[in-house]
């Protein structure tokens, strides 16, 4: 276990390897679970606010679910979620053409539409965290099946899930958070 400030991260997040590798999975995690992707308080403001802005990036059939749904859900374990469609895909995920599920928020903050890039739970995945009594406990738990190209690929690349992560990373928690999260992996590397 690592221990920075009140955030605990499983050892895993610096001893496995992770590169999502979305020729094989096709985006799986974004339609795949028991429901949407679970969001802070603050991000169903966010999506609220930003959604006339993205509406125009997501996929009609999609948008009729958020008209019907709203921005966002409630999830008896999750709390709050994005809606999904009949409890598969995200209501933000479309279909590229080569059938890969990918973000419609993410694409409108790549076309600029938004400062938003999409919910810091898909940003940081397989990286899961539970909030207990005023510290976080920060796990890896890649999909068994959907993830395991992406751990395959994260070996063969030799790219340890927080490097692969580091945006969001560094999103979530800062600059400094990241770099003292590298400076032990280099350390525990050092060590083996």
């Amino acid at each position: 276990m690592i221990a920075i400030d009140n955030v605990l991260l499983s050892d895993e997040i610096v001893e496995e390897h992770f590169v999502c590798d979305l020729t094989k999975c096709k985006g799986g995690c974004c339609v795949d679970g028991d429901c949407g992707a679970p969001l802070t308080k603050e991000e169903t403001k966010i999506l609220a606010r930003i959604y006339p802005k993205i509406k125009s990036s997501l996929v009609p059939d999609y948008i009729a679910e958020i008209e019907k749904q709203g921005t966002h859900t409630t999830d008896n374990q999750y709390g709050y979620v994005t809606p999904t469609v009949n409890g598969g895909i995200c209501v933000y995920g479309y279909t590229d053409e080569t059938g890969t599920v990918k973000c419609g928020i993410e694409k409108a903050w790549k076309d600029g539409k938004t400062d938003f890039r999409k919910p810091i739970s898909c940003h940081l995945f397989p990286i899961r965290i539970i909030s207990h009594d005023g510290y976080e406990a920060v796990n890896y738990e890649p999909r068994p099946t959907l993830c395991k190209p992406a751990c395959k690929l994260g070996k063969q690349l030799k790219v340890p899930v927080y490097v692969f992560l580091k945006d969001a990373i560094i999103r979530k928690y800062g600059d400094e958070f990241y770099d003292a999260l590298d400076a032990v992996a280099r350390k525990v590397k050092g060590q083996k």
